[in-house]
């Protein structure tokens, strides 16, 4: 079965799943809406269509995690000074200041693969990566990758579980830093067994509805030199 390989990385990425109001959480990997969003946006489906995104919520997602980052937290500010005026949402003034506390990784690296459709379709996908119709970023639109999203040939035979344990290190070794033996990876899983997570696209991005699914984290050796791919 064909999978579609995705590279994330950033100085900044914030992947959330129970942001309420001023606080503003990240989990420690992509999350499925989020990384469905970001296909969303290259392939220029607009936040209210539901028929053109469902069939992109049967996609079965792994990632490896090939530099976990750093988790931080970024304290904002709005119109704190007494003299300063804040638009809320409805386009109201108010003098109200506004602080939040906004979570993020810092430096981290996500191999991430999806499995489930013909290729063709996940041609198609590999190809908005490269010229998307919306501009990408990764979990905030303040957050713009480094480095491209696509990846050369990012369209693998294999099972998932397999091409992520075969594609080359996406990241590098910083100054003294030691190359993993392992890499930490999750997949869904089919039998229900593992972690819920709640962000399971069951509705268009404008409805914002969810639903739980299950993912199974494991250590995977660190991936040989491979000859057949490019790097």
């Amino acid at each position: 079965m064909p999978v579609l390989l995705l590279r994330l990385a950033s100085p900044m990425q914030s992947w959330g799943t129970t942001s309420r109001f001023y606080q503003r959480d990240t989990g420690k990997e992509p999350s499925k809406s989020g990384v469905l969003g970001l296909i969303a946006a290259a392939l220029g489906i607009s936040r209210e269509n539901w028929d053109d995104l469902e069939p992109l919520t049967r996609l079965s997602m792994g990632v490896r995690h090939d530099r976990s980052g750093l988790l931080k937290n970024d304290y904002q500010t709005a119109g704190c000074n007494r003299t300063d005026t804040v638009i809320r949402a409805d386009g109201t003034a108010s003098k109200d200041g506004v602080v939040s506390n906004r979570q993020y990784l810092a430096d981290a690296v996500f191999l991430v693969g999806l499995e489930g459709a013909g290729r063709g379709a996940l041609e198609n996908i590999h190809t908005a990566l490269m010229d998307p119709v919306w501009p990408l970023s990764l979990g905030r639109k303040s957050y713009v990758p480094s480095e491209p999203i696509w990846i050369q040939a990012g369209v693998q035979e294999g099972s998932l579980r397999d091409v992520l344990g075969r594609w080359p290190w996406v990241s590098s070794a910083r100054g003294r830093e030691k190359v993993p033996e392992v890499l930490l990876a999750s997949f869904e899983s089919a039998d229900g067994s593992g972690t819920m997570r709640m962000d399971q696209l069951l509705s268009s991005f404008s409805e914002r509805r969810f639903g739980a699914r299950f993912v199974r984290s494991e250590w995977i050796p660190f991936p040989k030199e491979a000859t057949d791919v490019p790097k």
